[in-house]
């Protein structure tokens, strides 16, 4: 969906900068997935809905530069999870809107953005968060561009909860009840197992 104009312009964050904890400490989005990593799922899922596609990432840059163009957390923010991720694709994407998802869920709707869009561009929120069976997924969201500086802002006063910095910005939930299966999050090694089955 290509914009006609720079303040309708899309960008698309995957956010690949976690530890991976639970799958054992490997970087998550070069796990396989029936012999496709996750990061190139999702991706190819979100590339579609947006103008451009980002890569938040902390390791295997040249990897995830295959994907699209990666953004590393800023030395700043290093170690603020999520909104670190969050922060660097804002300063980074070339619009308005920003939509952002983790490399886990490789099974994301193809209309999140255009759904999670909707109410910025009704002026209704200048952030929206998908929910699921009455569950927020706090790192599927849409965010106005100009909620960068309150963004850093929050980082900086040592902020790191995702849900209370979207509590502050106003978030507007949007309900995604008619596709549970893709806020499947791949997070141990029996998840993957899991997935592969079914």
């Amino acid at each position: 969906m290509p914009a006609s104009h720079p303040d309708e312009f899309v960008t698309a964050l995957l956010l690949a900068g976690g530890e991976g904890r639970r799958m054992g400490g490997v970087d998550k989005g070069w796990v396989a997935l029936d012999g496709v990593p996750l990061a190139e799922r999702a991706a190819a899922r979100l590339r579609p809905q947006a103008d451009a596609l980002l890569i938040s990432a902390n390791r295997n840059l040249e990897r995830y530069a295959v994907l699209g163009r990666v953004v590393a957390d800023a030395p700043e923010f290093a170690g603020g999870g999520p909104l670190a991720g969050l922060e660097a694709g804002l300063s980074a994407c070339g619009g308005g809107w920003l939509v952002t998802a983790p490399c886990d869920l490789p099974f994301l709707p193809d209309d999140l953005a255009a759904r999670l869009l909707a109410p910025l561009l009704r002026g209704e929120a200048p952030l929206s968060v998908a929910r699921c069976g009455g569950h927020p997924h706090p790192v599927c969201m849409a965010v106005s561009a100009d909620l960068l500086p309150s963004l850093r802002d929050y980082l900086r006063g040592g902020g790191r909860k995702v849900r209370e910095w979207q509590a502050r910005a106003g978030a507007a939930m949007v309900d995604f009840d008619d596709a549970p299966q893709a806020f499947r999050n791949l997070n141990t090694p029996d998840d993957l197992a899991a997935a592969s089955q079914g």
